[in-house]
């Protein structure tokens, strides 16, 4: 039998799921009668006021002194960019250096180590004992020195050891004609001794006086430093022999072999707000690309167009489809979703520095562009613009984010500069919605100062949270309607030794109960029929039935391409369902035999009792075992046809009758 922890694990987990099926779709957020609390915040450096919903605000720890300038907290020097993260660490980039914290405490994070390394725009990656770090600005020095009027000039991808993570040392400095503003750690499954960087490059192009080669040209003049990105390769073992290999030129016409084949002026004289273009859609660069390993695919966010990539050999990616929009301003940043079958683009309206939130703008300015990817062609199917509007003293648009790994949903955590966090459910592409949110007050009532989320990333059970002017912060997830206990701990399994945003890794999860309980709750949200009393004669189950607390005085019976959902009920009679979509009963009683075949979803019978023999036969579930756990069965039990082989998830049944075939093992 199962032992005690992991009942009071199920115990809670169940009293989740009854809410949800209680609860159904009821909105966690305010209600449109309701005035967001998001809305009309009290301002301050250090005490703004802050609004919260389905998130949990663990710990805030300041920029440490060296990082900010108190005062002007918005300094441009100063700010803190992205994040990265390995083993018990996180790496929060800063246009000064960067800061490590020690995580391993979520709710106490402590800085390690702080390295002063001016140069902007910091953001950092990390594999292995390996820390690369973006140099944009012309200020920045070989040396790290601190004073930009002597020394050697650099811009481009730093290179660390942080093998001691207590004092990251430099191996490397590869010189850029464009610097990096970003850029995008790929890993070749082929090839474990070289690690590639990809380099977006948007700064002008530098004089040759500070690096050979580097050139103005136009795009049909001699070998231009523009429209190409940078393929830095980096071997393991030296990476003090890091070089760039390669300059694709991702946005070429195929039928011209014109350099500059997509995007070249924008699509009208003013932003569809009637407003000057700020920045301009006019594709010479990427500004983030996001790539995918496992994949062999990328999606690069390339200033006027989002465009597919085939990294299948990463030193040499190839362009596969384009996409481009009249009410994007400047595509910024990309997200695949885990089955590589979505790409998330996000538009930069405004360029970070302005408002962009106002109450006037429009959901498609300053939004998430969502296309499906079919047939390797991406199709448009939404926007989603953070539904709180901000004031006119507020940094507000589309920023970075990450997936939440939650089994069978595609769930993102990002940032708004001044707009906070915001967690969007985009398994329906077409019509996302937002399940949580974190915001604070402007910096300022009465003047724009620049602040906020720079990014908002998931690693290992908690959200971080990147604040431009206040420092770091960390989120855990409170269980609601829109998110349960179950779908929050099958989440919580999932490990990462690193974490990028800009290079994804394939999630895959373990059986567990978590898993299978997240299976129950997202089938519960789709119930069309409830029955939560009494139900006199047989049932005939259609559609999603779903049974919470009830009593079924008769047998019960699923017909094809139907599903069953039962927690905490009786039925007194057979169970049978032959071709259904789904079967799921959880801590309940069956007054009769329990018959499931040809399922073609997922079945599980968990911490229930069966009055007769059960018998499992022909479900063909891809991906999703079978579940038998922690049930008394007082009859035989027989599997036999089953894809994959039903499970117990390690918790024996009580089986009075013989137990054969695939199901011998399971009591």
């Amino acid at each position: 039998m199962a032992s005690t922890s992991r009942r009071t694990i199920r115990s809670a987990l169940a009293a989740t799921a009854a809410v949800v099926l209680l609860a159904g779709l009821t909105p966690g957020t305010a209600s449109a009668a309701d005035p967001d609390p998001r809305i009309g915040l009290g301002s301050g450096w250090l005490d703004a006021q802050t609004a919260i919903s389905n998130l949990e605000h663990l710990a805030h720890v300041d920029k440490p002194p060296g990082f900010v300038n108190p005062a002007n907290p918005g300094d441009f020097g100063f700010v803190a960019s992205d994040l990265a993260f390995t083993g018990d660490y996180a790496i929060m980039g800063n246009f000064n250096g960067f800061n490590v914290f020690d995580v391993s405490d979520p709710s106490a994070p402590s800085v390690v180590t702080s390295v002063v390394c001016p140069g902007g725009q910091g953001d950092v990656s990390v594999h292995g004992d390996l820390l690369f770090m973006s140099v944009e600005e012309s200020r920045a020095r070989v040396d790290c020195g601190t004073n930009p009027t002597v020394g050697e000039r650099f811009q481009g991808v730093r290179v660390f050891d942080i093998s001691d993570i207590t004092t990251p040392t430099q191996v490397a400095a590869v010189q850029l004609c464009r610097g990096s503003h970003t850029h995008s750690v790929v890993t070749d499954p082929d090839d474990p001794a070289n690690v590639y960087v990809y380099v977006s490059g948007t700064a002008g192009v530098r004089p040759v006086a500070t690096m050979a080669g580097c050139n103005n040209n136009p795009a049909n003049g001699e070998n231009p430093s523009r429209w190409r990105i940078d393929v830095i390769k980096v071997p393991v073992a030296d990476p003090a022999s890091a070089a760039v290999v390669n300059g694709p030129r991702l946005f070429a016409d195929p039928a011209t072999g014109a350099i500059d084949g997509l995007q070249n002026t924008p699509p009208a004289p003013t932003h569809p707000s009637g407003m000057n273009w700020g920045p301009t859609p006019i594709t010479d660069a990427c500004h983030d690309l996001t790539a995918y390993p496992a994949l062999g695919l990328a999606a690069g966010a390339c200033e006027g167009n989002g465009i597919l990539i085939d990294i299948s050999d990463p030193a040499n990616p190839v362009r596969l489809d384009e996409v481009a929009d009249p009410n994007f301003a400047y595509w910024h940043s990309a997200t695949l979703t885990n089955d590589g079958k979505k790409v998330i683009f996000t538009d930069e309206w405004g360029g970070g520095t302005a408002a962009r939130c106002r109450p006037t703008d429009q959901a498609s300015w300053g939004a998430n562009a969502v296309f499906d990817i079919v047939d390797g062609r991406m199709e448009f199917r939404s926007y989603y613009k953070l539904p709180a509007p901000q004031t006119l003293t507020e940094n507000c648009v589309a920023h970075n984010g990450s997936l939440i790994p939650v089994p069978g949903r595609d769930i993102m955590a990002q940032a708004w500069y001044q707009g906070g966090i915001s967690l969007v459910d985009y398994t329906d592409s077409a019509h996302p919605k937002e399940i949580a949110y974190f915001d604070r007050g402007p910096i300022s009532a009465t003047g724009l100062v620049l602040g906020g989320m720079w990014s908002a990333y998931w690693y290992n059970g908690e959200v971080y949270g990147s604040e431009i002017a206040r420092g770091f912060d960390v989120f855990g997830l409170k269980p609601s309607t829109h998110l349960t206990a179950a779908e929050i701990a099958a989440a919580r399994q999932v490990r990462l030794t690193e974490f990028n945003a800009q290079s994804q890794q394939k999630i895959t999860w373990a059986p567990s109960f978590a898993v299978a309980r997240a299976r129950f709750d997202q089938l519960a949200r789709t119930c069309t029929t409830t029955i939560d009393g009494s139900h006199r004669g047989p049932l005939t189950v259609s559609g999603v039935t779903c049974l919470d607390g009830a009593t079924v005085s008769g047998p019960v019976s699923v017909r094809r391409g139907a599903t069953l959902l039962a927690i905490d009920s009786t039925i007194s009679g057979p169970l049978s369902a032959s071709s259904a979509a789904a079967v799921h009963v959880y801590h309940s009683t069956v007054r009769g035999p329990l018959a499931v075949s040809g399922a073609t979803g997922s079945v599980a019978v968990v911490d229930s009792t069966v009055h007769g023999p059960v018998s499992l036969s022909g479900n063909t579930t891809p991906g999703v075992e079978a579940i038998i756990a922690d049930s008394t069965i007082n009859g035989p039990l027989a599997c036999s046809g089953n894809s994959p082989a039903p499970i117990n998830l390690g918790a024996a049944n009580t089986v009075r009758g013989p137990a054969a075939g695939q199901c011998a093992t399971l009591d």
